[in-house]
């Protein structure tokens, strides 16, 4: 490949992550909008539904263009199938530890995910990250808890919450890594794909039982009737889910694990910071230092020389 390919390939992942980074940093501010029309079970269940119908739109254009990857005999799916599974238990438990905890401390426990996904990383696929990487991290995940406990307003801790919200992250760093290893074999939107079908069928599927059992359908059906909640929720499925799954696999096709979940500590950055700019909350001197130190420590991750050697194993060497 020569430097120019090179250089496009490398903006093409920075844009990815910069997308990545804003799909999710305003999430927060769609779920705003669609709390006063949903509860959560219907919220995911609709956010995936969206993320499902711009999933089938997306292969329907992909194969008219003649764009769709085409499938190569003899992959094992099911490293397919158990890289989506990661996600979906990483969302049932952080559902689940809303229930024990505040969204504070989950987003405390949340960012540690790069953490969790390096460690991970370093013992399944062998991936090594330079001194100068874990500097790096070191700074932006301290900066992104200091950031987050000096925003907080109700911090208690609960165990039980705790341990669910761990577990949970350490669910999203197994997904990160699974995705990092089937680079080359599964293409970002076959990942996306099942992430989006398999979340539809478990949302919405337990919606649809709890309407039933209920003997309330209308509450199910009900926010459909208000044109601004089917507008955020396209926006938390096709945007939050869809967009951002497949930015994040992209990533992790041609980015080391830590390098990549670094975008996620920005992604918090942003949610502050649209907060401010569209909300209108506060910023204090804590938000300017925090997100410096932050945006530092992601640019630097992105940045810093990376050996191939220390890309770790991939299912394409497995297989070969």
């Amino acid at each position: 490949m020569s430097t120019g390919a090179q250089e496009v390939s490398k903006w093409k992942l920075y844009a990815a992550g910069v997308a990545f980074t804003g799909c999710v940093g305003f999430s927060f501010f769609g779920i705003k909008q669609c709390v006063p029309f949903a509860d959560t079970l219907v919220l995911l269940a609709y956010r995936y539904m969206a993320a499902l119908i711009g999933v089938i739109l997306f292969i329907l254009g992909s194969r008219a263009l003649g764009k769709y990857p085409k499938k190569e005999p003899g992959r094992p799916k099911k490293m397919l199938y158990m890289t989506a599974a990661f996600y979906m238990l990483f969302m049932i438990l952080q559902i689940l530890a809303m229930y024990f905890t505040t969204s504070i401390e989950g987003a405390i426990v949340y960012a540690m995910v790069p953490i969790f996904a390096k460690i991970i990383g370093r013992i399944v696929l062998g991936e090594r990250s330079t001194r100068l990487q874990n500097i790096f991290v070191v700074v932006t995940v301290a900066a992104l808890l200091v950031l987050v406990i000096l925003n907080a307003t109700d911090i208690r801790l609960n165990v039980t919450g705790l341990i669910i919200m761990t577990i949970s992250s350490i669910f999203m760093g197994c997904q990160n890594v699974s995705a990092r290893y089937v680079r080359g074999v599964f293409a970002p939107i076959e990942i996306t794909t099942c992430i989006a079908a398999g979340g539809f069928v478990i949302f919405y599927g337990a919606a649809l039982v709890r309407a039933l059992a209920d003997h309330d359908l209308y509450s199910l059906f009900e926010p459909l009737r208000h044109p601004q909640f089917v507008i955020w929720v396209s926006f938390l499925g096709i945007g939050c889910i869809l967009l951002s799954a497949q930015f994040m696999a992209f990533m992790l096709a041609h980015m080391q694990i830590v390098q990549s979940t670094a975008f996620n500590s920005a992604s918090t950055l942003v949610s502050i910071i649209a907060g401010a700019l569209i909300l209108g909350e506060p910023l204090y001197w804590y938000h300017y230092v925090c997100g410096t130190l932050i945006l530092a420590g992601v640019i630097g991750l992105t940045l810093a020389p990376v050996e191939e050697s220390n890309s770790g194993k991939s299912l394409r060497d497995d297989m070969e």
